[in-house]
């Protein structure tokens, strides 16, 4: 079972003072200064979120250049080996900063400190980094940074997964308009290519009241764009006494008064249930926009994978929402490459593309984890091989985005207008549809709707005028 602790800021609250204190002597400029960098998912970038927010109670600003800072932080992701070669590089980058300033604290977090390999290496390659902890103690995190200042060695915290949900942690949001609300923690997929079961740990879920009371305070605060995270979505709920499936709780803050839109990251289609599709077809705020991974097309591959779908249910799934949602869009990840794929395989995949119309994929070559059984697969298929099939993929969806971003010529589109586009002198935003659209306007529409006719089409990106 589950359980949920209260964030124990009485303990905390001693060593965030305590930290205060020392900080103030320890910092080059009028405050002390944190560099805070998340790699990867958007779980990542909410968990930077919260450790900001408890080092906005330590005293700290925030800065965007590492020589400015008293506080290094990089929070790390383990999906793919290209994430774990730049934050490699980016650590190593600042050994002659330390050496400089030593009173600089460098610090790892994420996923990838979860790795035990990972955590040694760091441990024996790069001895100026003083403070290492995994995702399961983000919770501790004032009372690590102060033991790490003053103990005189180094702070290694990792591996802590007690299938606790920690709340009432303090958060420092990043955005003013747009916000993520995480609903649940961890996954029970064991996907074989994936690592997040490994570093995240068993899914554990929020309580619902928690979650709404958030999504309401979200709301009351101005909130336009709320996007519901967990690594599986759809099995939200499980371990919890009281029983409450997504479907009942994406309807729950639907039913909330205000303007505003509902997203959610990541769905997994063996949970995808048709009730969910049902919610979104009859809400307010609900974007029609679904992300559903399918990762390969072929019935044999996502076996290896463990998928535990196979392609008739998910385009069973595909063609309920197509039918019940209108103007659904549709996304999706593809991995090109898994170890034994095949030609005939990844044809399967080219055709499935085809069949559903994606409006977008986002598409990865495969990488092998450590610790993962596909890691242990034997993979005859070369480098350049892949990379022609990679290269095919991307051509037939750009074919067929194109294809859906001119059907939507002379429609009028409902957008959450996000930047500034300096360069090109136009406003940038997303459909409910999730599709960029850009226009002229006034910055002031920045974290606003507006009504957009589309006026023109590119292969990704929609251009339009406002509607008068």
């Amino acid at each position: 079972m589950i359980r949920e602790v209260i964030y124990d800021y009485d303990k905390q609250l001693e060593y965030i003072n305590l930290s205060r204190e020392i900080m103030d002597i320890r910092k080059r400029g009028e405050k002390p200064l944190a560099f805070i960098h998340t790699y990867g998912c958007q779980q990542n970038v909410a968990d930077g979120e919260r450790i900001k927010g408890m080092l906005e109670q330590m005293g700290f600003d925030f800065t965007d250049t590492v020589d400015d800072a008293d506080f290094i932080l990089f929070n790390t992701c383990a999906v793919r080996e290209h994430a774990e070669d730049r934050v490699f590089g980016n650590v190593g980058a600042l050994k002659t900063l330390k050496r400089r300033h030593p009173s600089i604290l460098i610090a790892l977090c994420g996923c990838m400190m979860e790795q035990e390999h990972i955590a040694n290496k760091i441990y024996k390659s790069f001895p100026f980094v003083g403070l290492v902890f995994g995702t399961h103690a983000i919770h501790k995190f004032p009372d690590m940074f102060y033991h790490s200042i003053t103990g005189g060695k180094r702070v290694f915290e990792r591996g802590n997964d007690d299938l606790a949900v920690h709340e009432g942690i303090p958060v420092k949001r990043d955005g003013s308009f747009k916000a993520w609300l995480s609903i649940m923690y961890g996954c029970d997929n064991f996907c074989s290519y994936c690592i997040v079961p490994y570093t995240r740990g068993r899914e554990r879920s929020r309580r619902f009241e928690d979650i709404v009371a958030e999504a309401k305070e979200l709301v009351a605060n101005g909130y336009k764009e709320i996007t519901l995270l967990g690594q599986n979505v759809n099995s939200y709920g499980k371990g919890l006494e009281e029983k409450h499936t997504f479907a009942e709780l994406i309807k729950e803050i639907d039913n909330i008064e205000g303007d505003f839109l509902i997203r959610f990251m990541t769905s997994h289609p063996k949970d995808c249930s048709k009730e969910l599709i049902d919610v979104i077809a009859q809400s307010k705020h609900i974007s029609k926009h679904l992300h559903l991974p399918f990762q390969s097309g072929s019935d044999r591959i996502l076996k290896e994978m463990n998928r535990r779908y196979d392609r008739e249910k998910y385009l069973d799934i595909v063609n309920y929402a197509k039918e019940k949602i209108e103007d659904v869009s549709l996304t999706s990840d593809i991995i090109v490459g898994f170890p034994g794929e095949t030609e005939e395989d990844f044809e399967q995949t080219i055709s499935l593309v085809k069949e559903v119309g994606f409006t977008s994929l986002f598409t990865f070559i495969y990488s092998k984890r450590v610790g993962t059984p596909a890691a242990e697969m034997e993979d005859p298929t070369t480098d350049e091989e892949k990379s022609r099939r990679f290269t095919r993929l991307l051509k037939v969806q750009e074919e067929i985005a194109s294809q859906r971003c001119a059907s939507m010529v002379d429609s009028i589109q409902r957008v959450l207008v996000e930047s500034m586009n300096e360069k090109k002198g136009m406003l940038s935003g997303r459909t409910s549809g999730n599709i960029i659209v850009e226009f002229d306007g006034s910055e002031d529409l920045i974290g606003s709707f507006a009504n957009v006719k589309i006026t023109k089409a590119r292969n990704w990106i929609l251009q339009g005028e406002l509607a008068q």
